[in-house]
């Protein structure tokens, strides 16, 4: 599942990079692309944050 949602952050990037290249974008077209971004976001910062990337640094021992 984590591959998927990653996959799918990575198409949306692609996505987005090719509309805003187009230059002649709707508004509503940016509003949908924007909205699939957030989720896409919020996914990928999910599983960073299943795997412990929200956990703080260990302290340098010296």
């Amino acid at each position: 599942m984590e591959a998927a949602q990653i996959e799918m952050g990575a198409e949306l990037l692609g996505h987005a990079r090719a509309m805003l290249d187009a230059r002649q974008v709707s508004i509503g077209e940016l509003r949908f692309l924007v909205e699939r971004l957030i989720e896409a976001l919020r996914d990928v910062l999910r599983i960073a944050e299943s795997r412990g990337a929200g956990q703080s640094a260990p302290e340098d021992p010296e």
